[in-house]
């Protein structure tokens, strides 16, 4: 390196800075190559601790590669990802503290000047028959109120659309309880606790409390037991197997998330927050409907059978990988489940999806006895900003093919937050442009988007037209392993998401007051989840990797 600078004296000086520059990464990469082998002798053998162990608050660069856990780690560390910004208020979907009969809501800021966070109250339970306060509005990015609404209206091309802001249909609170009429006083009603573990004593408790979501509850399939044993729990109770099967979502994302810090793994990507959308929206599907995901949708795939040991084989890019080692990691696909392999470029798999249902449709015309099926299609708030979700609406829309566009509007597009994004009320607002029915829901109420999905299904099909649902909701992580959602975003407000409006707290404060689970119940089913996802993650990292004949197979 001497060498290289003594030389460069005659040069001028611009030229001068790039060689000392070129020396300088010359010499960091010699050393970061001597960490990775240290680092991968030393990841064979880590254990579910040093997975989980915190950084002690230093920096990523501060400390050697073996030992890298970033401080990201800490904020991400099992249930919350808390994180520090100064941008603008993301969505929260919480219910504003209210002082002196005013609420007290976040004020717009310049976005590049540090921002003060609304404080909000976590609703609380309160004794039979006193009344409890229920919030009517839905507080979402860019400080915006979104109406919330009990009734399941899917706006029909011709309609017209909601005066103002789309509502949010939702029908269970953060609280756990089930909402009223919209019309009707918000008050806890007595308790029918049905015995646990009998869905249909559970779902008369319901329909006699709550008759206005008769409809909803008769023909919800989580509600329902299936007519076998599901292989993954052993078990027919289909409700307690979405509630299971969230948290197992969970727990594999922190670990693989920690494993890729560790250098175990390339790359990966979290669904902390949006497993309600998961699990409700898959639950909702029929067997032969085809889905095209984005990246965010492990949840539906794991709902439809894939394994842990499928999961982290993709991860590591085993002989067992259904894809041969071709993909990234987390970029699934099943044609068994007929779950359509994940791409990186966005949107292109919108298109993708109006193409399918359109086949769907002529093999309808051709066998009207056959199976009917539909195609659903996962994107992101970002993606709807893509070339291909506005050539894909108008060819569904103008083909009139059976099919689902599901938005998952979690207030960013990577780092890019959705003020930044659009100006117009969110993505749903588009769909009367297109000629396609339409609504909005509350994407971190299970019970709320599967009754959503089943309606769309149901008018998808009598209808053979597309219909869009835009789920309002929050992502706690980060984008993926490539960012640091710190740089962006605010502490406080991703601590309430995951203190307030977490998917998996409500559907757990749901089961606890009718009996059906408790903080024992729900520890024992993370343990055993985090101690099956490491023993699927050890297996997978000690097999071989595909064999080079596998390429052109």
């Amino acid at each position: 390196m001497t060498t290289m600078l003594v030389r460069s004296a005659t040069l001028p000086l611009a030229k001068q800075c790039c060689i000392t520059r070129a020396a300088s990464l010359s010499a960091t990469t010699t050393v970061a190559k001597a960490s990775v082998t240290t680092l991968a002798s030393a990841s064979a053998s880590t254990t579910d601790d040093e997975i989980n162990a915190p950084n002690n608050g230093r920096t990523f660069s501060s400390r050697p590669l073996p030992q890298m856990v970033s401080r990201m780690n800490n904020i991400y560390h099992e249930r919350n990802a808390i994180v520090k910004s100064t941008k603008v208020p993301r969505p929260t979907a919480m219910i504003p503290e209210v002082l002196n009969g005013q609420s007290k809501q976040p004020k717009v800021k310049n976005q590049l000047k540090e921002r003060k966070v609304v404080k909000f109250v976590v609703p609380v339970e309160t004794k039979e028959e006193e009344e409890e306060h229920v919030s009517s509005h839905f507080s979402y990015a860019g400080n915006a109120q979104l109406p919330i609404t009990s009734e399941l209206k899917i706006v029909l091309p011709g309609e017209d659309a909601p005066s103002g802001i789309w509502p949010v249909f939702r029908m269970m609170d953060e609280s756990g309880n089930f909402r009223q009429k919209d019309t009707a006083r918000h008050t806890n009603t007595p308790k029918i606790l049905p015995a646990k573990d009998d869905l249909s004593e559970l779902q008369s408790a319901l329909l006699s409390q709550h008759p206005h979501f008769a409809e909803h509850f008769r023909s919800c399939s989580l509600l329902q037991r299936a007519p076998r044993d599901y292989p993954d729990t052993r078990s027919s109770n289909t409700l307690l197997r979405a509630h299971r099967q969230m948290i197992r979502l969970r727990k594999m994302d922190t670990i693989l998330h920690n494993a890729q810090r560790q250098g175990r793994i390339s790359f990966y990507m979290t669904h902390h927050g949006e497993e309600a959308i998961h699990t409700g929206s898959a639950s909702a599907l029929g067997a032969d409907d085809h889905v095209f995901a984005q990246y965010r949708e492990a949840g539906v795939l794991m709902w439809r059978g894939f394994t842990l040991e499928q999961f982290c084989n993709q991860c590591f890019s085993n002989d067992l990988d259904l894809g041969r080692g071709r993909q990234m990691p987390v970029h699934y696909g099943c044609r068994a489940l007929r779950y359509q392999t994940v791409s990186s470029p966005l949107g292109t798999q919108i298109t993708q999806a109006v193409g399918a249902a359109y086949k769907f449709k002529l093999e309808k015309k051709v066998n009207p006895e056959g199976d009917a099926s539909i195609s659903i299609v996962y994107f992101g708030d970002g993606a709807a900003s893509t070339v291909d979700f506005h050539s894909a609406c108008n060819f569904a829309a103008t083909l009139k093919v059976p099919m689902i566009f599901f938005c998952r509007n979690n207030g960013f597009a990577i780092s890019t937050p959705v003020e930044d994004q659009y100006a117009g009320d969110g993505i749903i607002s588009r769909a009367p442009g297109y000629g396609m029915a339409g609504i909005r829901v509350d994407g971190n109420d299970v019970f709320a988007v599967h009754a959503a999905v089943a309606e769309a299904r149901k008018l998808a099909l009598e209808s053979s037209a597309p219909v869009m649902i835009e789920a309002m909701t929050y992502r706690q992580g980060h984008h993926s392993t490539s960012d640091d959602s710190s740089r962006y975003r605010d502490t406080d407000e991703v601590q309430y998401a995951a203190d307030v409006t977490d998917p998996i707290l409500r559907f757990e404060r749901f089961l606890k007051h009718f009996g059906w689970t408790d903080e024992n119940d729900v520890a024992s089913i993370e343990d055993e989840e985090r101690v099956a996802v490491l023993r699927a993650m050890e297996a997978a990292e000690a097999r071989p990797k595909p064999s080079l004949e596998t390429m052109f197979e």
